[in-house]
């Protein structure tokens, strides 16, 4: 299938879960087109760029390690992402592999998430919660940044300095978000 074609496929991918998983097992199945899915995604102004969006999240969700070829791809490239609808999928991703990489079960991603990828998930997440963004990014940075904070200890006193500046003029969801990660964080 060449991307003109994937493209195309994508106008028929909706929210039901039911679309968005047909598409992601193509991904698994095919993996040979994630590179095209991603630079479909990576057409930032495009509004078929969060279709792909979903259908690398839905991927993920199903098989993580899917990505690992194009972790380089993806982590280079994920700041630039800037639609709404594509951010909060891009974010999420970013949540699958922090989650997975500071799993206490073995698995393929803490040996394929690099520093030089935890940094860059580290500063897009920074940047998701300063910026103008949806709850969401910003739930799935949080807890991106609470993770990464246990192995890098300016993370956390950077991370509360944000919740605690922005928690009175943020949504409920942001709140009980922040709450939990103060709990966590015993403060």
């Amino acid at each position: 299938m060449t991307t003109e074609a994937l493209y195309e496929e994508l106008n028929y991918v909706n929210h039901s879960r039911e679309k968005r998983l047909i598409y992601a097992n193509l991904m698994i199945e095919k993996p040979y087109l994630i590179p095209k899915l991603m630079g479909i995604l990576f057409l930032v102004d495009d509004k078929i760029s969060p279709r792909a969006a979903w259908v690398l999240e839905f991927m993920c969700g199903e098989n993580l390690d899917a990505i690992i070829p194009y972790l380089d791809l993806f982590i280079e490239h994920m700041h630039t992402v800037h639609l709404d609808p594509a951010v909060r999928p891009v974010a999420k991703i970013c949540e699958y592999l922090i989650t997975a990489y500071y799993s206490k079960e073995s698995n393929n991603i803490k040996t394929h998430l690099l520093p030089k990828h935890l940094e860059k998930i580290t500063e897009t997440c920074f940047d998701w919660m300063i910026n103008d963004e949806k709850v969401a990014p910003k739930a799935y940075g949080m807890n991106c940044l609470y993770l990464l904070g246990k192995d890098y200890d300016w993370i956390h006193p950077e991370l509360v300095t944000i919740l605690q500046r922005d928690y009175h003029s943020q949504s409920a969801a942001f709140k009980a978000r922040s709450r939990h990660i103060f709990k966590k964080l015993k403060i």
